[in-house]
């Protein structure tokens, strides 16, 4: 459909900057998804754009659907998104395996103890006979 209130050329430079934004791949301006970027990266006027009711409708109605952001900027969402993901499930393992730890340090501690009472029943000063080796005897 064609907007008659701007050119020929200006609906089609408005249209290719709309793609280049789309795409992520801007020439002219920053690449954030606004409508000041649309003007800047077609090189026309704001006023210009804006009587290019067409080509706004159709940007609106991409926005509306896709959302404002960059093509970059929801690849760079999605992987702060996984790196959570990635950073919860680490938490959760290390928390698991501090809870195994201390368990392990609580046997330890109470075996060290039994041992500890089993030698002084059994030699009562303290002291360990050294068993022979068979070859020695």
């Amino acid at each position: 459909m064609s907007d008659a209130s701007v050119s020929a050329r200006t609906e089609q430079k408005l249209r290719d900057a709309m793609d280049r934004l789309l795409a992520g791949k801007p020439q002219h301006s920053d690449g954030r998804l606004t409508k000041n970027n649309l003007a800047l990266e077609a090189g026309v006027s704001p006023a210009t754009m804006f009587r290019a009711k067409t080509v706004l409708a159709d940007w609106d109605a991409h926005i509306n659907t896709h959302g404002s952001r960059t093509p970059g900027e929801a690849r760079r969402d999605a992987d702060i998104d996984d790196l959570r993901r990635q950073l919860g499930a680490a938490k959760k393992e290390i928390t698991e395996l501090n809870r195994r730890l201390t368990a392990a340090t609580t046997v330890i501690a109470s075996l060290h103890h039994d041992n500890q009472m089993l030698r002084s029943e059994h030699h009562p000063n303290g002291t360990l006979t050294p068993l022979s080796r068979p070859d020695q005897a």
